[in-house]
């Protein structure tokens, strides 16, 4: 008797377990992430503060297909490194996250520009660049003991349905190999960025973990009800994403820390909405004494 009950207890466990294997994780908001790297100002990974209760993610600003002479051209995904390598190398990655067990490191492809010149995406065919960019992100990835990838294209020289291919392709092939362990997307309100980006969301969306949505592109002096208006709007068009809020550290757009842009965070989190937060960039942070990223991931880091 008491063998069959044990069974019935066990069955009962097993049908838990099962129901709740089959639940969407939810959405954790303890997310901190930074861009670094990219202005060359001796900025390094031990500058920025690092709150232990939060979950970190430095990423390093470029890789970038192109060429690395002074007349940039594109090279169809054979990805070269464009970051501060002598304040950002594989050495100081390997030591920044064996002195704190919540950071991890990404690279973000793409960028604004290269070399004072708009970076394009600019594919010779899907299959080649797939195949180029997987073979030279790997190497870069390895070297460098990374663990993510974040999309930043923000110039196209191939429609939205290209893009959509080339990158969920990458991502898709980065991940079934083990190379890397999340994704994220770097959108901003531009109408040729955001119809590649959702393109790419509507047939990828699903191996896309996080949403760095450039809120700092919209313009300077956004109100809080306008910024809570536009996350609306981005959550919904990234449906299903975990959306982050951010800010520009030199406050040349956007919501700023300044003007409520914790009061819209802590408005967020409060609904469940808040994928986390990420700056750009720690480079320009520097000369302000990181204060902002203290706050974002002292908010962070609070019970909700």
């Amino acid at each position: 008797m008491r063998f069959s009950k044990f069974l019935i207890v066990l069955f009962f466990l097993q049908t838990l377990l099962a129901i709740g294997s089959t639940q969407p994780t939810a959405s954790k908001s303890d997310l901190f992430r930074e861009y670094i790297g990219a202005e060359f100002n001796n900025v390094k990974f031990s500058d920025v503060p690092i709150n232990p209760n939060v979950q970190f993610h430095y990423i390093l600003s470029f890789a970038i297909d192109y060429t690395t002479s002074s007349s940039s051209s594109p090279t169809n995904g054979k990805f070269n490194v464009f970051w501060d390598t002598d304040n950002l190398s594989p050495s100081q990655v390997s030591s920044i996250k064996s002195k704190h067990s919540n950071v991890k490191v990404a690279v973000s492809l793409g960028g604004d520009s290269v070399n004072g010149g708009s970076c394009y995406f600019s594919p010779s065919s899907v299959d080649t660049w797939v195949s180029n960019a997987v073979s030279s992100l790997t190497k870069i990835i390895q070297q460098y003991n990374l663990d993510g990838i974040d999309i930043d294209y923000e110039h196209f020289h191939a429609d939205p349905k290209t893009f959509a291919e080339c990158i969920g392709k990458l991502i898709t092939t980065l991940k079934k190999n083990g190379v890397i362990s999340f994704a994220s997307i770097a959108p901003f309100d531009d109408d040729q960025v955001q119809s590649h980006y959702l393109a790419l969301w509507k047939s990828y969306g699903h191996i896309i973990d996080y949403v760095n949505f450039q809120f700092y592109a919209y313009d300077k002096g956004t109100t809080v009800s306008q910024f809570m208006k536009y996350f609306q709007t981005q959550s919904s068009n990234y449906g299903g994403g975990s959306i982050l809020a951010s800010f520009i550290s030199d406050s040349s757009g956007g919501l700023s820390p300044q003007n409520g842009f914790f009061t819209a965070c802590s408005r967020l989190r409060s609904q469940g909405k808040l994928g986390g937060i990420f700056v750009w960039s720690a480079d320009d942070s520097k000369a302000l004494g990181f204060r902002y990223e203290k706050q974002s991931q002292a908010l962070l880091a609070a019970h909700p």
